[in-house]
């Protein structure tokens, strides 16, 4: 069974500083996601809140309420906020104390590595409670070189790659993977993010706290044992950032990493400048296009989009302008699923039809 938590996302729920409480609310599978802390939304369903639909999850104003509206005492307490400034201030540090004390164990997915803090090493002796730091990298003799045993994997890979970071690239996968379950076939996931692994991936890394020596080396070792493991019918690699971005370069490692076969490019339509970083210009769909091209030597096959600022009447537009202008299908997998996307791979790896059809 999976155990029980809540997650800590004041003032984020919904926000783009929240996507790893998002996450979770959306899809768990290594956690039972018995609440969101956010008093600014307190008493609303997290699903309601972000996808207009129940999901049975509440949202409280506060621990100590969270624990006695459901009277037990949850073993997980996860800190589901990333944001840019990725260090705890005192108000914050006191909640996960309290937390711990309440006899929780914490999950941290920031890359302020609660393991090397005293006072939380202290505590966490004091009240016998584990602390679990989802970013830290393995000790450097477990990591792994890029090798060139990528080119053995034979199933199809594909990235999710997009024009921003927190775009909406890992939950288009995750869906994705669904969707293609759904469909009959065998996928693999590869997390390449926090949010990723603690919704319970077998496979990847936390790619943006590995030194630039290892990070393709461990996507392309994520790739490869979920090959050799899973004997998938597809793989499919959730992105990080964007390529065009200044200040990531993830999404490149991931790229020379998992050599992906074909690429979904995730965008937000309505997002004028870069996320945290005002006065840098997203990129034209056009050139994020250009530059996978040119840098992966492989083919954007679908566009997919992020509705933020977004009526049903400007994405069902948008969708109809992206089809036509850059002849690619195009669509918002919260709004309409991924059909369109398996689709669209069936017709890209012919193979995948003929699997589909015979599971079917």
């Amino acid at each position: 069974m999976a155990a029980r938590a809540i997650v800590y996302c004041e003032n984020e729920f919904g926000k783009i500083d929240g996507k790893v409480a998002n996450g979770l609310a959306r899809h768990s599978e290594k956690y039972d996601i018995l609440g969101i802390i956010d008093s600014t939304k307190a008493g609303l369903d997290t699903g309601e809140y972000l996808d207009g639909k129940q999901s049975g999850i509440p949202i409280f104003p506060s621990m100590e309420n969270a624990i006695g509206l459901l009277g037990l005492v949850p073993e997980y307490f996860i800190y589901g906020i990333a944001a840019q400034e990725a260090y705890l201030d005192q108000g914050q540090r006191e909640v996960i104390l309290g937390a711990m004390k309440a006899g929780m164990n914490f999950v941290n997915g920031l890359p302020e590595f609660f393991t090397e803090d005293e006072e939380f090493i202290r505590k966490a002796i004091e009240y016998r409670v584990h602390i679990y730091d989802m970013r830290k990298a393995p000790a450097r003799k477990y990591l792994h070189n890029f090798s060139g045993r990528i080119h053995e994997v034979a199933s199809p890979v594909i990235a999710v790659l997009g024009t921003d970071c927190a775009v909406g690239k890992r939950t288009t996968a995750v869906r994705l993977v669904e969707a293609l379950k759904q469909a009959g076939l065998n996928p693999a996931f590869i997390a390449t993010g926090q949010t990723g692994l603690l919704q319970g991936a077998k496979y990847g890394i936390a790619v943006d706290v590995l030194s630039s020596g290892f990070a393709t080396g461990e996507v392309e070792n994520a790739v490869i044992n979920a090959y050799e493991k899973e004997h998938p019918d597809i793989i499919v690699v959730e992105g990080q950032g964007a390529l065009s971005h200044p200040a990531y370069t993830s999404s490149s490692a991931i790229v020379r990493g998992a050599m992906p076969d074909a690429i979904i490019l995730q965008h937000a339509p309505k997002r004028k400048d870069h996320c945290d970083y005002p006065g840098i210009a997203m990129p034209s769909l056009e050139s994020e296009i250009e530059l996978i091209a040119a840098f992966s030597q492989s083919k954007v096959i679908a566009i997919t989009i992020n509705h933020e600022d977004m009526t049903d009447a400007d994405i069902k537009t948008t969708i109809a302008d992206y089809e036509a202008r850059y002849e690619l299908p195009t669509t918002d997998v919260l709004k309409f699923g991924c059909d369109k996307l398996v689709d669209t791979l069936t017709a890209f790896f012919p193979e995948l039809k003929e699997k589909a059809c015979i599971a079917c």
